[in-house]
């Protein structure tokens, strides 16, 4: 038996096949643009993104083969915030606005001044923030009424890939948390909050659990696309919920650590957490599986801080990796001393997520003198990042999520160097996994779950997540590291003082 995983991000798609084993059959990704017709505008095309998804089904159909097991299931990794908005035809009325988008902040301040922040967080877990779907469908309705008045329903993306291929409009609680308009303890629809922003409630689909099986593909779509007949569609989540699920995050006290584009650390917590202390530090609320939660601890930087180095600092790494056939970065890994450095980074080259969410924090670097060498810069961006995350971790802490075991993924989860880091200075065990797409594979467990071939989440992670390397913190850097983490913690806030004081 085999499941085809999906995952559909913000500038690309990818899908894997995969047996029951984990082992992956047949796997294609396709890369697609995002627009910005005004600045600070951001669009999908979501007739773009579907055309993409067929493409890698049919391209990963045409070298599975025959001789390959029987597939049984599908389901859905996807980005959150962005919604397809579809008339009573099921035609798509225009693109989607990004979670990055700066469209119905506007119309949130009406919203918050209306019903107050501590309501709105209570209710939905989250922050008031215009990324969500919610204050865009407000602005839809204000600024595009003739549009708004056409809308039938409301789908993300996960959603509307599941739509197309045959069942009907719905979505799972993790992706409906990121429109603002959910219940995440009552996890339903708030018709108070819905009411309040002058939405109608009827182009809300119909809400079922993560991994729900929703329906069968249709028969059209099956074969355009090669797929078989009685192909089985399980409804997916969030991609970074995904993640967690790929990563076998299943008990309280665990997280993940994606360590990809974008650094992000998501825990496993009880339905008895505070919302509001939770929130303070602009961690959302988010429902994961088997009535428990989850959250984001996330930088936007992570491997782009690293690639941006590599494009800007080893044109001599790149020559020697192009003679060789070697990665860049594993010869700048071996090239970096295994001591700290006295150099403190900002990472907020992309501004920052949480707990501050500033998009006008800027990055900097502190500690250069005429000793300073290329890899010790390096060496410093890893030591940055992960003063940040643990800064995160200081923060969940204080709203009473503890986190004991860590798992990593991603392409940073590739490099010793870093990971090794990464436990420095979290002074945490950091179990590396031999995952290349921890969301797919969370897809993958969904419907291996949902179909009967596991009985449980945990008896699937036992059978599909392998596990790389652990590792433990080294005593030897533990003092040099927290003296400089002390004065990382100093650094945000100076720099924003230095920063006002020149504007």
């Amino acid at each position: 038996m085999a499941f085809i995983g999906l995952d559909v991000g913000t500038t690309g798609t990818k899908c894997i096949i995969a047996d029951k084993e984990g082992t992956i059959l047949a796997q294609d990704y396709k890369e697609y643009p995002t627009e910005s017709p005004e600045i600070s505008y951001f669009e999908l095309d979501p007739e773009l993104v579907w055309k993409s998804v067929k493409t890698v089904i049919k391209s990963s159909m045409e070298q599975f083969g025959d001789d390959n097991p029987t597939i049984a299931g599908l389901s859905v990794s996807s980005l959150g915030e962005a919604a397809v908005l579809l008339d009573s035809e099921g035609e798509i009325l225009g693109n989607s606005l990004l979670y990055i988008d700066s469209r119905g902040g506007k119309q949130l301040k009406k919203l918050v001044d209306n019903l107050g922040e501590e309501r709105i967080i209570h209710k939905t877990g989250l922050k008031p923030h215009s990324m969500y779907t919610l204050p865009k469908l407000m602005w839809y309705k204000e600024e595009k009424p003739e549009l708004y008045e056409r809308i039938k329903t409301v789908l993300p993306f996960g959603s509307y890939i599941l739509y197309r291929l045959g069942c009907q409009p719905i979505i799972d609680y993790s992706l409906a948390s990121r429109t603002m308009a959910f219940d995440v303890r009552k996890l339903k629809w708030d018709d108070e909050i819905i009411q309040a922003a002058g939405i109608s409630r009827n182009i809300f689909p119909e809400i079922a659990p993560t991994g729900a099986m929703v329906g069968t593909v249709g028969s059209e779509i099956a074969v355009e696309l090669g797929l078989p007949s009685d192909l089985k569609l399980v409804l997916g989540a969030h991609d970074q919920v995904c993640a967690a699920i790929g990563a076998g995050i299943n008990e309280e006290n665990t997280a993940v650590y994606g360590m990809g584009t974008v650094s992000c650390i998501c825990p496993v917590f009880g339905n008895d957490a505070n919302v509001s202390e939770i929130s303070r530090n602009n961690f959302p609320h988010v429902p994961y599986l088997n009535g428990k939660y989850t959250t984001y601890a996330f930088n936007f930087t992570g491997g782009s801080l690293l690639k941006w180095f590599r494009d800007e600092f080893a044109s001599l790494e790149k020559q020697e990796s192009e003679s060789t056939g070697r990665s860049i970065y594993d010869i700048l890994n071996e090239k970096t001393s295994d001591q700290p450095t006295d150099i403190l980074v900002l990472p907020h080259f992309a501004g920052t997520g949480t707990p501050y969410m500033n998009p006008l924090s800027n990055g900097a670097v502190l500690g250069l003198n005429f000793n300073t060498k290329k890899v010790d810069f390096y060496r410093a961006l890893m030591e940055g990042i992960s003063y940040e995350m643990k800064y995160n971790l200081e923060c969940l802490e204080e709203a009473g999520i503890w986190i004991d075991d860590i798992r990593a993924c991603g392409g940073g989860a590739k490099s010793s160097l870093w990971l090794q880091i990464t436990a420095d200075i979290l002074n945490k065990k950091i179990t590396a996994l031999d995952i290349n797409e921890a969301g797919i594979l969370g897809t993958i467990i969904l419907t291996s779950v949902a179909l009967g071939t596991y009985s449980s989440y945990q008896e699937a992670s036992q059978n599909l997540i392998k596990i790389d390397k652990v590792y433990y913190p080294q005593e030897k850097n533990d003092k040099k590291y927290m003296e400089n983490y002390r004065k990382y913690k100093k650094m945000y806030h100076a720099i924003q003082d230095v920063m006002k004081t020149t504007i």
